[in-house]
Formats: C-alpha cells, structure tokens, sequence
C-alpha cells in the first residue's frame, strides 16, 4: 500500500521502539535518512535504533557518533533508501519480510513493505525525511540537519546530477540559513577529500578502462587483488562509479567490483537517454534512470559479456 505524506507522518507519530534499516554499501543517502529520522522519532520520545549489514564509513563519523541507539525487541520495522530487500544484505533474513514502511526516492522500488511512501522525483530519500519532519511538525536539530543535507548533497553529486530540483535546492538553502552545520566542511569531505590509496586505485583502473561499441561504453573493473594492491577497502569506492563517464563521448559508464570470489556489482551511469535502471532491472537490480546497480555471479569473463550484450542492445537502440 503506498502513502501520501501525512498518511506516513502519522504512523510514524504513532510507532513504538522502532528499527530503521539501512542499505549495505551504506552511503551518504541512506546514512543521513537513517540518522535523521532516528533524531525526528525521538522529539516524540519514540525510541529507535538504525541497523546496517555493513559498518559505516569513518567519513560519516559527524552523523554515526551519536550512536545507533538502544537495544531493544522491535515494534516497528522501518527501512529508508533500500528498494529491494536484496539491498538489506545479511539484514533481509531478519526483517525483510517483516517492514512496515519504507521509505525511499528509487523508481525501481519492489513495493516489498506493507506501506511505502515512495517519491521516484525526490533528489534523494533525505528529501522526504526533511518533508517529514516538516509534516509531523517535529524539531529539526543541527545533526538531523546535516544529516539530511549530506543526504541531498551526496545523491545529487553536490547538485549536479539530473536528479538535482529546484525543491532540493530550496531545503538545502533553508538548512543553510537556519542551521550551522558547516555545510563547506561537509562537501570537501564527500567531494574532494581522497585517501592516497583511492587516489593510487583511480589511477590503476583507468589505465585498465575497457571501452566498446566505438567508446559508447566504458568500464572499469576493481578487483579484491587492486583493492589490496592499493590498500584501499570499499569504503574507499564511493563514487568512482562515475569514473567512466569522465571520458567525453561515452553514453554508459559500468563499475564491476568484486565482492567476493564470483559475486559482483555492478554499477551503472548514463550521459544520456540510455535507462540503466531497466537494464539493471533486468539482471535483478534496479536504481534510478541515469544511476542503477545490480548483482552478477559468475566468473569476470562471464559477467564483462553479460554487461556488454545487454548495454549494448540499449545503446544502439
């Protein structure tokens, strides 16, 4: 069943001990959706705990260091930003079939919870937390601000991406305004601010870049054996996804990291009208129109030519 906002507002009012999941591979999104709502629960005295199969990157410690909450038997299963139980990792066994409301911006969104409060135009799910708050009419402190800004911030690429609206400008300039949350800090550190492993690693996989269909598409592949090589881990990844598409002329960018031996995934990025969320759709991922992802088992070899047919057949379209 899919709610409106005020629908949304008044379950979560009326909730009790609730536990918010949060997306494996956690990033800036679902950590700031996660935090932030936590802080909103809790002007109601409603307890709450936020969960991750994945520990959270030390990058984020600004939103993290308050705590994941208390334990407790849970009343309230609640996942923000996770599309698919697929994406709740060792978590899915757990609550996957067990969520009450999700709460997410993802077009490919499986409906798997009881409710969903779903927005495919929202920049990103930290967008609809802000709304929340607003609704509910709950007290907007500075971390749950910088939480929802990093969250805006991140799944816009510093507003930059097509999903950017003039709406998430609107929250971004209102939280700027309102709050002290050292907004410059925040984005130098999502944006600009690499470890020398990461920036050794970027160096490594472009001079191995693939490209095909006359460089329409590019790829690159990070290895557990690059990873180490580099002595950078995942935490170290997020956004070298749009590596590939900083070569002119290509319309999609593929990302194949290896998670462990004959599992990977796959991230994908359009410079066009190519949808990737409906070919990730079809090797059982999903995501958005120009930023998706999926999983594929199999050796590298097998999973390069299962990428290159099925992005091939879209691009020439």
């Amino acid at each position: 069943m899919y709610l409106g906002l005020s629908e949304a507002a008044d379950f979560l009012k009326d909730c009790r001990d609730a536990v918010i999941i949060v997306h494996q591979s956690p990033d800036g999104d679902c950590i700031g959706a996660g935090f932030a709502l936590k802080d909103i629960l809790g002007c109601f005295g409603i307890r709450s705990r936020v969960e991750c199969c994945d520990a959270f990157p030390s990058r984020y410690d600004y939103m993290t260091s308050v705590g994941c909450g208390e334990d407790f038997e849970p009343q309230t299963i609640i996942a923000v930003d996770i599309a698919d139980t697929q994406l709740m990792g060792c978590l899915g066994e757990k609550y996957g079939d067990r969520v009450q409301l999700c709460i997410d911006h993802h077009i490919s969104n499986t409906g798997y919870a009881e409710m969903t409060l779903l927005n495919g135009e929202a920049s990103a799910t930290c967008e609809l937390i802000w709304e929340l708050a607003r609704e509910m009419g709950a007290e907007i402190s500075e971390h749950c601000a910088a939480c929802i800004y990093t969250g805006i911030a991140t799944d816009t690429g510093c507003f930059k991406y097509d999903c950017t609206t003039a709406n998430c400008h609107r929250i971004a300039a209102r939280i700027i305004e309102d709050y002290d949350i050292g907004f410059a800090k925040i984005n130098r550190s999502m944006f600009e601010v690499k470890s020398l492993g990461r920036i050794r690693m970027e160096c490594r996989v472009i001079e191995l870049m693939e490209y095909y269909l006359d460089n329409r598409i590019t790829m690159i592949c990070i290895t557990k054996d690059i990873m180490e090589q580099m002595g950078v881990d995942s935490n170290d990844l997020e956004g070298c996804a749009s590596l590939p598409l900083q070569v002119e002329g290509v319309e999609v960018g593929l990302m194949i990291k290896e998670r462990e031996p004959q599992v990977y995934k796959i991230s994908m990025r359009s410079a066009g009208d190519v949808n990737v969320s409906e070919i990730c759709r079809t090797l059982g991922g999903g995501g958005h129109a120009k930023a998706a992802g999926c999983l594929l088992k199999g050796s590298i070899d097998e999973v390069k030519s299962i990428l290159i047919e099925t992005v091939g057949k879209a691009v020439c379209r």
